[in-house]
């Protein structure tokens, strides 16, 4: 991992009820055409999720002393040294839920919530090589991931927060009468995702929560592939600025994520 990848989205993990996670599978390859293996973890079952030979997704099940907890999508952000972006995250406000860990293979790893409360991963990777090498955010391909909503209770706070740690930058900030304002957040110059205040009701966990979308080559007709496999569209299709439209959806476990792309 070098410094110029630091801050950027990288990998997209969902945590699904004990007992279907073969079934949270077949649900998602239905929709993104992804393909599922076991990744061979030590100890407990992990899937990756690929599409057309890069890995984008892992799924794992919910532990089962955490009963109460709803299945959700975290989102991990690459970083070029774990241990300086733990220290750094802490003193910022952040809340360190689990330690920096190894994953073998792969990198090392934590579990933390912003200021906010939002729950997010950092991933320092090791390099990769061959056709599964990287590529998990990419906003050309549909099927990987596209966007990153940050639902906050105070975006001003979490953007302070991401631009000091992960280097983001504010980019465009769109009026949205009575709910605030949308705020784009910036990786490099590129708009990788968007900020906005959580409105009492909202659809979606408690409290901030960060929210995926995944490209899709049209809308609407994911949006049926969704519905066929169980799975409730919350929102959508609602064209954006730009010309894209985007839905929003929970799979048939819960969990809440969006898609992206032509309509």
């Amino acid at each position: 991992m070098t410094k110029d990848h630091h801050g950027s989205p990288c990998w997209y993990e969902l945590s699904t009820t004990p007992g279907n996670l073969r079934q949270t599978g077949a649900f998602y390859k239905k929709v993104f055409g992804w393909t599922f293996r076991d990744a061979g973890m030590e100890g407990f079952t992990y899937h990756l999720a690929s599409i057309g030979g890069t890995m984008v997704a892992g799924a794992m099940e919910m532990p089962e002393d955490t009963p109460d907890m709803p299945p959700f999508w975290m989102l991990y952000f690459a970083v070029s040294d774990a241990d300086t972006s733990v220290a750094e995250m802490v003193a910022a406000g952040a809340k360190l839920h689990r330690p920096v860990m190894p994953i073998p293979g792969t990198g090392r790893f934590a579990l933390l919530a912003d200021p906010t409360g939002a729950g997010f991963g950092i991933l320092e990777p090791l390099p990769m090589e061959g056709p599964d090498q990287g590529g998990a955010f990419d906003q050309k391909k549909p099927g990987h991931g596209a966007w990153h909503e940050l639902m906050s209770t105070d975006p001003g706070a979490a953007m302070a927060f991401y631009g000091k740690t992960l280097g983001w930058t504010p980019g465009q900030s769109m009026p949205m009468g009575e709910m605030g304002s949308y705020d784009l957040f910036q990786w490099h110059g590129r708009d990788v995702g968007g900020m906005m205040r959580k409105a009492p009701g909202m659809p979606g966990p408690v409290g901030s929560f960060w929210l995926p979308y995944f490209g899709v080559k049209r809308v609407a007709a994911a949006m049926k592939r969704i519905t066929a496999g169980g799975g409730t569209v919350l929102q959508g299709p609602h064209e954006v600025p730009g010309g894209a439209y985007i839905a929003i959806a929970r799979d048939p476990q819960g969990a809440q994520f969006a898609l992206t792309g032509p309509k």
